[in-house]
C-alpha cells in the first residue's frame, strides 16, 4: 500500500512538472504600439536577443487620435505607447499612464536635459523622449513649378494649379494646425471664431484635395500619384530616398514642433519589462541606429549624435537651430474640452459635407447641433446609470 501511495505521489509530482515546465519557459509578450515607419525593426530583434524571455508584439497606428480611440475602446491591450506631446497630456489627464520607475531606466541619463521636464510632463514622471521633429511641406519638383516651391509657403497646399494632386493630413489636430498657422493664428487657439475661420479655409481647400491620408502618403508620393503634401520631416526624408524628385521645406509661416515619448499604460501587466525596453531604446548605439533609419532627431543628443553621419546631424531640416525653433515653431498642447468638441465637430462636418459651394448649413449650426447631441448623450447615459443604481438599491433593500 505504501509503495502504491509512493508511486502515486511520484506520478503526481512528475505530472505537475510536465504541466508547469512549459509554462515556465513561456515568453512574456510585450505589446508595443507605435507610429508607422517609426522604428528600426532590427532594434526589436536585438532587444529580444538580449532578453530571450521577452517577445515583442509590435503594431502601428497612423495618428494620435487613432491610438487613443483604440486604447479607450479596449479592443486591444498594450504595454508601451509612443504618443505626441498634446496626447501625452490627455493620457495623463485621463489617468491612463503609469508612473515610471527610473531605477529600471538608467539610460535616461543619456537624454539631453533640453528634452526633459517638457510641458506635457513637467515632473517627468510618465515619459522618456523618443524622437522630435517638425511638419514640412513635401512636393515633387518634376511637376511643381520652381516659382511656386521657392516661396516656401503653406499657400502651395491651397494652389488651384495642382488640384487633384494635393494630399492633406487625415487627422484634425495637424490639419487645423496648418490652417490656423496660415491664417496667422496660434495652433493652440482657444477662440471659437478662429477655429471657424480655419474650418472655412479647409473647406476652400477640399475641392483641391486628392485624398486625406496618413501613412498612405509614402506610396502616393513615391509613385507620383500625388505631387504635394504636408507631413513629418523624417518621413519626407525617407520618401526622398525612394524618389529623388521629392523635395520639401519648412513653411515660412511657421510650423508644428512635436515631441514623441515612450510611455507605459497603467493597464500594463508587464511594467518592468516595458521599462527594460524603454531603457534599451535609450542606449546611444541603439538610439543612433534608430535615428538613422527613420530620419528623425534623437533626444539622446550628445552620445548618439557622435555616432551619426555628420550629414544627418548637420541637416537643418532634421536638426533646426535653437533660434529657428524659438521663432518659427509651436508645440501642440492639450486643448480645453470645449475646443476639442468644436474641433471634432468641424472636422466631421468637413469630411462629410459636399464640396459644392451651394451648401446652406453653416459650420456653426453644425457645431451647435453636435455639442447639443453630445450633451444629450451624456444626460441620457447619466440618467440610465442613476435609474440602474436606484433599482439596484431597491432590490438590495427588498432582499434585506
Amino acid at each position: 500500500m505504501k509503495k502504491f501511495i509512493s508511486l502515486l505521489l511520484s506520478s503526481i509530482i512528475a505530472f505537475s512538472f510536465a504541466v508547469v515546465a512549459p509554462a515556465a519557459n513561456e515568453k512574456t509578450v510585450l505589446n508595443v504600439y507605435n507610429w508607422g515607419e517609426y522604428i528600426d525593426l532590427s532594434t526589436i530583434d536585438m532587444f529580444e536577443e538580449e532578453n530571450p524571455n521577452i517577445k515583442v508584439n509590435y503594431t502601428t497606428y497612423d495618428s494620435n487620435e487613432a491610438m487613443y480611440s483604440k486604447i479607450v475602446s479596449g479592443a486591444a491591450s498594450y504595454d508601451i505607447v509612443i504618443p505626441s506631446d498634446y496626447m501625452i497630456s490627455k493620457l495623463i489627464q485621463d489617468d491612463m499612464l503609469a508612473e515610471l520607475d527610473f531605477d529600471n531606466i538608467p539610460n535616461f541619463a543619456n537624454v539631453d536635459k533640453a528634452y526633459k521636464n517638457k510641458s506635457y510632463d513637467p515632473e517627468n514622471k510618465y515619459t522618456v523622449p523618443y524622437f522630435w521633429g517638425t511638419v514640412v511641406v513635401i512636393y515633387n519638383s518634376k511637376y511643381v513649378a520652381p516659382e511656386d516651391a521657392e516661396k516656401e509657403s503653406l499657400d502651395l497646399l491651397w494652389n488651384e494649379k495642382y488640384a487633384g494632386k494635393i494630399l492633406m493630413f487625415d487627422n484634425p489636430r495637424d490639419a487645423f494646425g496648418l490652417a490656423l498657422t496660415k491664417l496667422g493664428y496660434s495652433q493652440n487657439s482657444e477662440s471659437e471664431e478662429e477655429w471657424q475661420e480655419a474650418a472655412e479655409l479647409l473647406k476652400e481647400q477640399k475641392p483641391l484635395v486628392q485624398a486625406y491620408v496618413m501613412d498612405a502618403i509614402f506610396d502616393k508620393m513615391e509613385a507620383e500619384e500625388a505631387w504635394i503634401a504636408p507631413y513629418y520631416a523624417g518621413d519626407a526624408i525617407i520618401i526622398q530616398e525612394t524618389n529623388p524628385n521629392v523635395d520639401f521645406y519648412i513653411p515660412k509661416e511657421g510650423t508644428n514642433l512635436f515631441f514623441d515619448a515612450m510611455c507605459v499604460l497603467k493597464t500594463s501587466a508587464h511594467k518592468e519589462e516595458a521599462e527594460k525596453f524603454i531603457n534599451f531604446m535609450c542606449e546611444p548605439e541603439i538610439a543612433a541606429m534608430n535615428s538613422e533609419e527613420v530620419g528623425y532627431a534623437t533626444p539622446i543628443t550628445k552620445a548618439a549624435k557622435e555616432l551619426l553621419d555628420p550629414e544627418i546631424t548637420g541637416n537643418p531640416i532634421i536638426y533646426p537651430g535653437d533660434e529657428f525653433l524659438r521663432e518659427n515653431t509651436e508645440v501642440f498642447v492639450n486643448l480645453p474640452q470645449k475646443i476639442q468638441m468644436i474641433q471634432s465637430a468641424l472636422w466631421t462636418n468637413l469630411k462629410i459635407q459636399s464640396s459644392e459651394s451651394g451648401e446652406k448649413e453653416s459650420a456653426l449650426d453644425w457645431v451647435d447641433w453636435f455639442c447639443i447631441a453630445t450633451a444629450a448623450v451624456g444626460v441620457v447615459s447619466a440618467a440610465y446609470f442613476i435609474v440602474r443604481n436606484s433599482r439596484r438599491k431597491k432590490l438590495w433593500k427588498s432582499a434585506v
